[in-house]
């Protein structure tokens, strides 16, 4: 198949949503829609965003379509408030991204080799950082290494960002099992930390006192290396934890219903029960 006879078809639908959203924002078009700003729907695109990874992650064709459609509204939108400020307009989002894609792709558009998922995958990092090596500096310095990652993304993201950013500018383990040494070490200082902090009668560490912030920084490095782990294995940290709070759920779940089925709660059982129960539901889900 050639690529002409792989190329996408023209996109009327599109073109008709974006004129139907500058409709919305015409002086006489919708109130609310004409009220908003950057700032008043920001909250929307992070909310959107999710729903439609949970239908990704649900399976749900038919739902996944509906919320991709959320998804694009609000990038249509944030266009059309830009375009109607003399910021910028959905075209130049559109030119934006596809020059980005395209200089990001040399070894699809250009004479650069990749043979694998995990070459393409150092390329794009690699041409990221020449990227931010050659931008303009700020008012009040360079731009750094890690300023392009957002501080609201989900701790997991950012740590896999933040690590990627970091490999790629040279700061990286040779091996799997460095990256492990580096977990082990990470778990004896969390450990002793945690032997010194103050601690009540059920081994809670007591806030009050300084010892505890040292415990929680200590968890926080060994969660961060894990992390360095699952991105040197090729894995993403995010959607692993995830794929286990879902497994977790289901399991959990036929737990309430199995102890509902016995005439009980799941609060009611002894431990032994919940674990009889724990270990039926890991033999079907």
């Amino acid at each position: 198949m050639t690529h002409d006879e792989m190329s996408p078809a023209p996109h009327p639908s599109f073109d008709g949503f974006v004129q139907t959203i500058a409709r919305l924002r015409a002086p006489d078009g919708c109130p609310w829609d004409r009220e908003q700003t950057h700032l008043s729907i920001a909250p929307n695109m992070v909310e959107e965003a999710y729903e439609a990874v949970d239908a990704i992650e649900a399976g749900d064709v038919a739902h996944l379509r509906e919320e991709l459609g959320d998804v694009l509204l609000q990038v249509v939108l944030q266009s059309q408030i830009a375009a109607d400020a003399g910021e910028f307009t959905i075209d130049d989002v559109c030119a934006d991204i596809n020059a980005k894609m395209v200089r990001r792709h040399p070894h699809v558009f250009g004479d650069t080799a990749a043979g694998s998922a995990n070459e393409v995958i150092t390329l794009w990092d690699k041409i990221k950082l020449s990227e931010k090596e050659g931008t303009a500096s700020h008012d009040d310095g360079p731009q750094r290494l890690l300023d392009g990652v957002p501080t609201g993304l989900p701790a997991l993201t950012q740590a896999q960002k933040i690590s990627r950013k970091a490999a790629a500018a040279g700061f990286e383990w040779e091996t799997v099992d460095d990256v492990w040494e580096k977990v082990a070490e990470e778990t004896a200082e969390l450990k002793e930390a945690y032997a010194n902090a103050p601690k009540d009668d059920a081994g809670r560490i007591l806030h009050d006192d300084a010892a505890a912030a040292a415990v929680e920084l200590e968890l926080g490095d060994v969660l961060f290396s894990i992390v360095n782990v699952a991105r040197k294995m090729g894995l993403n940290s995010e959607n692993a934890l995830r794929a286990t709070c879902h497994k977790f759920r289901e399991r959990w779940a036929f737990l309430e219903d199995a102890a509902v089925q016995e005439g009980t709660t799941a609060d009611a059982l002894s431990l032994e029960e919940m674990e009889a129960l724990w270990q039926r539901a890991k033999a079907r889900l």
